[in-house]
């Protein structure tokens, strides 16, 4: 599901849960151990890739099918949010500098997974995008906070009020990626950046990540209402509707 290994003081890893790294609750549990090893290992950087051709797709649609069936199914979804939102939130929080590579579709909380890094690198042809209005819901596993932060209002209400996915290179010139190559060349770049990186010193780089963060207020509140929000839109006919057809359809 998940394979993480050092590489020198980087600590790579890599996710291999076919056919889309989809998150489900087991993902989240997978995810949490390889942090802990990742912690404990000493290294300096979090380098996160994918072994799919998507580096994450977002929610897993099995999952979804079976909450659905609970008449409880949207407080169960928004339970699995906020699990996600935790799961951010820790590599946010991390000592190490986390970078991700982004050889292919980053969709839905596979884009909020990378937005929660510190480093986002892209292949040109990547599709990158938050589409989660299209069924009704809104990206609530830190999407709506991270991504305008990182690259303002205007480009982030382009990419989830506009449901615009758009390629690697557009979204580096928007400030939510900070490189893109060709795919072919992103994955020698991001172990080069990687290595790089880690020559630095790890206290210096982490007491750099604390003094940057110190400067943005916490996203938390912002957290507490995509919850509240995506509970709100779930209790709608017509997200419940949109839903539905998603999940007959596959597609949104």
């Amino acid at each position: 599901m998940i394979n993480g290994e050092e590489v020198g003081r980087t600590y790579r890893i890599n996710m291999a849960r076919a056919p889309v790294n989809a998150f489900d609750g087991g993902f989240v549990d997978a995810w949490h151990e390889q942090l802990d090893k990742a912690q404990a290992s000493g290294c300096s950087v979090l380098h996160i890739r994918s072994a799919q051709k998507a580096f994450s797709a977002g929610a897993d649609l099995k999952m979804m099918r079976a909450m659905f069936a609970h008449e409880n199914g949207g407080e169960r979804l928004v339970a699995h949010v906020k699990r996600m939102q935790d799961l951010f939130d820790r590599i946010e929080a991390l000592p190490l500098v986390s970078l991700a590579e982004i050889s292919g579709s980053a969709l839905g909380g596979g884009l909020e997974l990378a937005l929660a890094c510190d480093l986002r690198v892209a292949a040109d042809e990547a599709n990158i995008g938050l589409p989660e209005a299209r069924i009704g819901l809104l990206p609530g596993a830190g999407g709506t906070q991270r991504l305008a932060r990182l690259c303002g209002l205007a480009a982030a209400k382009r990419i989830i009020l506009a449901v615009d996915a758009v390629d690697g290179k557009t979204a580096a010139s928007l400030g939510i990626v900070q490189w893109s190559f060709p795919a072919e060349e992103v994955p020698l770049f991001c172990e080069k950046l990687a290595h790089r990186i880690s020559q630095a010193s790890g206290s210096a780089l982490a007491a750099s990540k604390r003094c940057i963060d110190k400067g943005y207020p916490s996203i938390r509140p912002g957290l507490d209402t995509e919850r509240d929000e995506t509970l709100g839109l779930l209790n709608t006919a017509d997200t419940q509707a949109r839903i539905r057809a998603f999940l007959d359809g596959g597609r949104a």
